[in-house]
């Protein structure tokens, strides 16, 4: 037909996604494929780069949706360069456009950010029109509304690679992963989604969401991660994910990420949450210091913390908790009364033992800046590292970071249960607070299995 585009070959690589199928990766290729190109898929977090269909692409995509896979997006950049010069490369996804001078110098063209999708496909048109690569600054933020189509998800490894979901001593589950809506209503002061999305956020249509999950079912999802920053935030929407899921997959089970705010504010719907099938619920609390809660802006309190997990346990709800542990205002004290704080909550087997070790990630364009008090402690950007360095005033909280990262390591390696690692750190903390707990008896030569549904990726940033 005159005037249509003709198709190009387009790649999309992923570094890391928490250890799921990576989502924006799968709606990308949707888009890209609705407009009649062609798409190979490559995450590098489950399988080796494909360098042979790389080098025959006139536009490789590499999605950055969190810290860890940009740092792993550096690193491959060059090899993606060498492999494919005549290739425009675009990055895009949360991380990329605060990490757009250093993307740039590594011979990234496009830098997106935001509902950045229909331009991808705008770019794949011109570079097939134009027969040759596109050189100089495109990208940008945007924040349009978009017609979603359903992620397409056939180039993307098997499900069986990915995380599996560990509930007592039965059978791992095969997980998949979806998205609801993108962006948030909140502007919490240390999060990566708000100099992209500054508040605003977007769902999902229902059809597309359902669409997306019945596919991942037919291939053998048994579990759904919903990856939306809060799932909450448009809470009709959610509950109307959830009764669908339900209604036609009456034994899938799921989880979500849901901020305390919204936990208390929406506390009548939990048990709907756990009728369709949730069976856990991730909550960034931070910390229990309500002078650290109210820099960080997120919201709550520590007697909100409180009050949310007594909400769900009354609706029978496992609430796993995630927190940043080290940060310019930890101190031995505070540190300590974080892990007392998880006990008294009975919530020790609910968090990820790498949460123990987790210091606070300062990058380009935080609104952790606008505080002096954390300027004054910033060393130069590192640009391996992605964040600004910053020092603790008292070297043995530092100290006690080291040790308990060092710990905490060997101990997921040689694959300890939560509560016993839980024991280890709570004795470092104790000892560096000079309050020596008595020794307690050996443990059993077989740990108990953890009794909450938690997934296997032990990472989190």
């Amino acid at each position: 037909m005159r005037g249509a585009v003709p198709p190009l070959d387009v790649a999309l690589v992923s570094t890391y996604d928490l250890g799921r199928p990576p989502f924006g990766v799968a709606m990308a290729a949707a888009f890209l494929a609705r407009a009649g190109h062609r798409v190979s898929c490559h995450d590098l977090a489950v399988e080796p780069l494909d360098e042979a269909r790389c080098a025959a692409c006139r536009l490789i995509g590499v999605y950055v949706p969190m810290h860890t896979a940009t740092r792993a997006a550096l690193r491959i950049l060059p090899r993606l360069r060498r492999l494919a010069p005549q290739a425009h490369l675009a990055a895009f996804g949360l991380y990329a456009p605060p990490n757009e001078e250093h993307l740039r110098a590594l011979g990234v063209d496009s830098v997106w950010g935001g509902e950045w999708e229909e331009e991808l496909v705008g770019l794949a048109g011109r570079v097939a029109q134009e027969g040759r690569a596109l050189r100089g600054h495109l990208g940008g933020i945007f924040s349009k509304r978009l017609d979603f189509p359903v992620p397409e998800r056939s180039g993307l490894p098997p499900l069986g690679r990915y995380a599996r979901l560990r509930k007592g001593e039965g059978p791992l589950a095969v997980v998949g992963a979806t998205e609801a809506s993108r962006g948030c209503k909140h502007r919490c002061r240390h999060c990566p989604v708000v100099p992209v999305y500054q508040g605003r956020f977007r769902v999902v249509p229902l059809p597309v969401v359902l669409a997306d999950i019945r596919q991942q079912v037919e291939a053998g999802a048994e579990h759904i991660t919903f990856g939306d920053p809060d799932f909450f935030n448009g809470i009709g929407h959610a509950l109307r994910v959830v009764e669908a899921l339900h209604r036609e997959f009456p034994h899938l089970t799921y989880d979500a990420t849901i901020k305390v705010e919204h936990l208390l504010r929406y506390a009548e719907h939990l048990e709907t949450l756990v009728r369709t099938g949730c069976l856990f619920v991730t909550s960034a609390l931070e910390s229990f210091d309500d002078a650290v809660l109210a820099r960080l802006e997120k919201g709550h309190t520590r007697a909100d913390i409180e009050r949310a997990a007594r909400c769900c346990r009354r609706a029978g709800l496992v609430l796993e908790p995630t927190f940043i542990a080290f940060h310019p205002w930890t101190t031995l004290e505070s540190y300590r009364e974080m892990l007392l704080g998880v006990e008294a909550l009975d919530l020790v087997e609910a968090v990820a033992p790498v949460q123990w070790t987790l210091r606070l990630l300062i990058p380009r364009g935080s609104r952790l800046l606008e505080l002096p008090e954390v300027r004054s402690r910033l060393g130069p950007f590192d640009e391996t590292s992605l964040v600004y360095p910053w020092s603790h005033e008292d070297p043995r909280v530092e100290a006690l970071e080291t040790r308990v990262r060092e710990r905490v390591v060997r101990a997921l390696r040689r694959g300890e249960p939560r509560e016993r690692i839980y024991g280890m750190v709570r004795q470092l903390a104790d000892e560096a607070c000079g309050r020596p707990r008595p020794v307690r008896d050996a443990p059993r030569e077989v740990a108990p299995a953890c009794t909450v549904p938690y997934l296997t990726e032990p990472w989190y940033c």
